[in-house]
């Protein structure tokens, strides 16, 4: 970015130089124009060359090459430099409002485990995890990364498994249960029997899928390459008839005059106005989008949400805030605060989610000089003496195993069963809040006509689908780690047409994979992991999924001003060069049709730039 600037800046200076100082010297003057445009036009003609050797003939490097060329060929030099510095600037705009930098998977790294706790002779030795073999036992800890794969042959524990799952409420995992490496083990001390290798653990699998996600992904061309393709072969054609026909047919008619007026066609069909605009309408887009929140990564991207049409959403984090709540207290013959401060009590000793969340809605001190004696009950609840009163707190098992009787809730979430003395006294629901602004986007991207919406979870089937409909989202897929979310958006990017995209929305690690291989990934900035962000094309920073309507319609406003623009250059250049051709236009129609086009081009790019901070703030101008 310096070093282009740095030559733009020079350039601009011998430019300003040449068109400003007289030096009674023609041949001094050209000398500087010459200067000034080699320094910042060397690039695109290398560009140009190294392109016409790989057959890529007509792109907008060609374009710029054969016009400002043309311009020399018939003594406008200052039209050259102008026109090659034009385009720079232009296109200085564009990079700076991109974040150039190549997509990294460091911040990943924090999942790899370091280490393995294997037991050899007795002894527990701390070695790499590519040197455990299949059938070897390993101890974790507390606080640990789960390195390997394998099977719980001892202890009982609660593994964090938010990189693989995205979901924030742990897993209670007992003996013959299945531990996937990547996760993190909360409570217990655990032994497990390894099933798998490092290099086909889910870690290792996961990593593997971020970094070869992207080769996957199919490039997307900057729209004024794609416009160079149609645009650049159409004015040569013509400019190569204009010079070659009429000495054929007219009688009269000199080759050298005609190669004159073909070469005058060049400069004057130079899209100017074009190669500024455009650039500046992305740059402004681009601005737009950061002034909301959201930040876009390249005018590829922000080209491409115009043509969105089918949306992924992760459930956890991205539709709901990812932190349980109490959302319902179910009390029988005691009162619902009563039933709250028992389940405090007992809980009070846990640092399990679960347990804080029970805490927070109590939301006062706890006496524990109250708390007689707590008894943990590995994979069913708690037991505890409060005063004179036996509470025992925990999930259906529990009230099954002490033959209790208690009226089953099928609310979804965590459902924590209590009872006192032996007798049930009711119920409290914990799950996950789903985002206010959640309901308000799904709503106006169907009115947005988005060909499909669909949720990927890693949570149950019977969560997943009741967020899905509480939100009005036909199609879900549950319980998915992130293979399988890999492949479902596989599935789901043949399902598109030829021009349409899939844009996934997610927060998590578990979700780099996904938001790498799609066509637009956005990830939720403020509270989304770091290794989200980096494989995201757009990220949201506010956390709001609603941004991504904004994002849309944004992106559906630049491109209708770049088209704008497009049509009404074309259209003037045109009328020009039809009214040179009968000799009815001046200088002055040709310079309006050159610089004056150009300016109202770059004013009508800067509308992009009027947005406010309002919900689907980017209104029809």
């Amino acid at each position: 970015m310096k070093k282009d600037g740095m030559k733009i800046i020079i350039s601009l200076v011998l430019f300003i130089m040449a068109i400003t100082i007289n030096f009674n010297n023609e041949l001094i003057n050209n000398t500087i124009y010459i200067v000034s445009y080699i320094i910042v036009g060397l690039e695109i003609i290398i560009k140009a060359i190294k392109n016409m050797a790989k057959g890529k003939i007509f792109d907008e490097n060609f374009l710029m090459t054969v016009a400002t060329i043309g311009a020399f060929g018939i003594g406008e030099f200052p039209e050259a430099v102008a026109v090659m510095l034009f385009y720079q600037i232009g296109e200085l705009f564009q990079d700076y409002a991109v974040d150039k930098s190549k997509k990294s998977i460091s911040d990943l790294m924090d999942i790899r485990p370091d280490f393995a706790n294997v037991v050899r002779d007795g002894k527990i030795e701390k070695v790499n995890p590519n040197e455990v073999k299949i059938g070897e036992i390993i101890v974790i800890k507390p606080g640990e990364k789960v390195p390997l794969d394998g099977c719980i042959i001892e202890g009982s524990s609660s593994l964090d498994t938010k990189a693989l799952t995205g979901e924030t409420l742990p897993k209670d995992v007992l003996e013959n249960s299945e531990v996937l490496s990547g996760c993190i083990n909360l409570t217990g001390v655990i032994k497990v029997k390894v099933t798998k290798e490092y290099g086909e653990s889910t870690v290792s699998k996961i990593l593997d899928l971020v970094e070869n996600a992207s080769s996957k992904k199919a490039k997307s061309e900057n729209f004024i390459t794609k416009f160079a393709k149609y645009y650049t072969p159409i004015v040569v054609i013509i400019a190569v008839f204009l010079a070659t026909i009429p000495p054929i047919i007219i009688k009269d008619a000199t080759f050298s005059s005609w190669l004159y007026r073909a070469l005058t066609f060049l400069v004057v069909s130079c899209p100017c106005a074009l190669v500024i605009s455009i650039p500046l309408s992305f740059f402004g887009g681009i601005g737009g989008a950061s002034m909301m929140g959201i930040l876009i990564k390249g005018s590829n991207y922000l080209e491409q949400l115009a043509n969105t049409e089918i949306v992924v959403f992760d459930k956890t984090g991205t539709l709901t805030h990812g932190v349980f709540e109490v959302q319902k207290i179910n009390a029988i013959d005691i009162s619902e605060e009563e039933l709250l401060k028992v389940t405090a009590y007992s809980e009070n000793y846990s640092n399990h989610p679960i347990a804080l969340s029970v805490k927070k809605a109590y939301g006062k001190n706890i006496d524990e000089k109250q708390i007689i004696e707590t008894e943990e009950l590995s994979g069913l609840g708690i037991a505890t003496k409060i005063g004179k009163q036996n509470v025992l707190v925990g999930n259906e098992k529990l009230m099954n195993e002490r033959q209790i009787e208690y009226t089953k809730c099928d609310d979804v979430g965590t459902v924590l069963y209590v009872a006192i003395d032996g007798k049930y006294v009711g119920n409290i629901v914990i799950a996950d809040k789903i985002k206010e602004d959640s309901v308000k986007a799904i709503a106006y991207l169907k009115k947005n006509n988005i060909k499909k919406i669909v949720m990927l979870t890693g949570d149950k089937k019977k969560v997943g689908e009741s967020v899905a409909k509480k939100l009005g989202i036909d199609t879900v897929y549950a319980e998915l780690l992130p293979d399988g979310k890999v492949k479902k958006i596989e599935n789901l990017l043949k399902e598109k047409s030829e021009k349409g995209k899939l844009l996934f929305a997610g927060d998590g690690i578990n979700d780099a994979p996904v938001l790498a291989i799609s066509d637009i990934g956005i990830a939720m900035g403020a509270l989304g992991s770091d290794a989200a962000i980096e494989s995201a094309d757009v990220v949201i920073m506010t956390d709001e999924p609603s941004k991504i309507v904004d994002a849309i319609q944004l992106s559906k406003k630049t491109m209708r001003i770049v088209k704008e623009n497009i049509i009404f250059a074309i259209f003037v250049k045109i009328l020009v060069l039809i009214l040179s051709a009968f000799g009815i236009s001046t200088m002055w129609e040709a310079v309006f049709a050159d610089v004056g086009v150009t300016i109202i081009s770059v004013i009508n790019a800067l509308r992009v730039l009027r947005v406010n901070n309002k919900l689907v703030n980017v209104q029809e101008e």
